[in-house]
């Protein structure tokens, strides 16, 4: 399948989805390994079952929307929006969150409006807000880091906690996410927010054990990998700089001017941009070909937008992560971005307004 892309001024080029699609899902891979190392094989579990729900729902909707079953499989468009999503959602998350999720995203998210290239949002997102919004205590109790888990967990114990709720010994979901003092971790973001509404000052925060002096345990690696599987999407011109760049730098200088004001209530910079979904959301959700700005002074302001409401959403909204909502928020805004920084057609000068002509 391909699909035609026709910069001014208008010149054709042919862009074979399918292998943007496998080079997205294959930059992917090292922030995966990493974040199974930390946080261990259901990872790989939500991974598989996304996916096959993924493809399971777009075979039942092109079945029913009455569409060719083996040309628009073979983009593996429904492939990277359930690998995506199974990358967001907790390593011990129930099955049927992963179900209704996924579902959502591909049945109602990107088939509702007509299919790869007519949605307005990332199907994935999508999903993901949904799952937030309906199960948030669910999808904010990440895994503790194994080096600082209680227990030890097999692959048949997280096998058997995502589909019965228990393991194979008999131990809780909650049990699981105890740390080696016996205590239920949240997620660094969530931590560091609590601590805050507590009293507690920044710097007694980082004091944690899910903190390495600043910066998140696993996370900060997780965000690492991913770092360099979008740096290569950018040499492999699969993706542009415009929009990583954009939100990586507005969230530093945002994070930067509040910690020089209050560094008591803040995190740092590197803190923002090695915590949660950072580098995932910058490099591989916000990158959307379909529901992001088209020019590049619009991928910039894009960015901006999404670095900006990344870190007030952080810092004073409800939620300890943020990229998903600052994504499909600025998706709202792709139609106006695009119509006032889209570049000069090839031939025509400038119009200014009010002029008569």
């Amino acid at each position: 399948m391909f699909l035609s892309v026709s910069p001014s001024p208008h010149h054709s080029a042919q862009v074979d989805v399918s292998k943007v699609m496998r080079s997205v899902a294959l930059a992917t891979v090292p922030g995966i390994l990493c974040l199974s190392y930390f946080f261990g094989y259901g990872v790989f579990i939500q991974i598989l079952l996304c996916i096959g729900v993924a493809i399971a729902s777009e075979a039942i909707i092109l079945k029913l929307r009455k569409r060719p079953l083996s040309d628009t499989l073979k983009d593996n468009s429904a492939l990277l929006t359930g690998l995506l999503l199974g990358i967001s959602i907790p390593p011990l998350a129930p099955w049927w969150i992963s179900v209704i999720g996924v579902g959502f995203a591909i049945i109602v998210a990107k088939h509702l409006y007509g299919g790869l290239g007519f949605n307005l949002f990332n199907p994935a997102m999508v999903g993901y807000v949904l799952l937030l919004i309906s199960f948030p205590v669910t999808m904010t109790n990440w895994q503790v880091p194994l080096e600082l888990s209680q227990y030890p967990i097999t692959f048949m114990d997280t096998l058997s906690a995502i589909f019965t709720g228990v393991t194979t010994t008999g131990l809780s979901l909650n049990e699981l996410r105890m740390t080696v003092d016996g205590i239920t971790m949240a997620t660094p973001l969530d931590t560091l927010k609590t601590d805050l509404t507590l009293g507690l000052t920044a710097t007694e925060s980082f004091a944690k054990p899910v903190f390495s002096g600043f910066i998140s345990v696993g996370w900060m690696w997780v965000n690492i990998a991913f770092l360099l599987g979008g740096a290569w999407l950018i040499m492999q011109k699969i993706i542009r700089w415009h929009i990583p760049v954009a939100i990586m730098a507005t969230i530093a200088v945002m994070a930067t001017l509040g910690y020089l004001i209050d560094p008591d209530t803040h995190g740092g910079p590197l803190f923002h941009l090695l915590s949660g979904a950072t580098m995932f959301g910058a490099f591989f959700i916000a990158t959307d070909p379909v529901s992001a700005a088209t020019s590049n002074r619009g991928k910039l302001l894009f960015g901006a937008m999404i670095g900006l409401l990344v870190y007030i959403i952080r810092t004073y909204g409800g939620y300890p992560d943020a990229i998903a909502f600052a994504v499909l928020l600025a998706n709202m805004t792709v139609p106006v971005i695009d119509m006032y920084s889209k570049p000069t057609s090839y031939g025509h000068s400038i119009k200014k307004r009010g002029n008569n002509e």
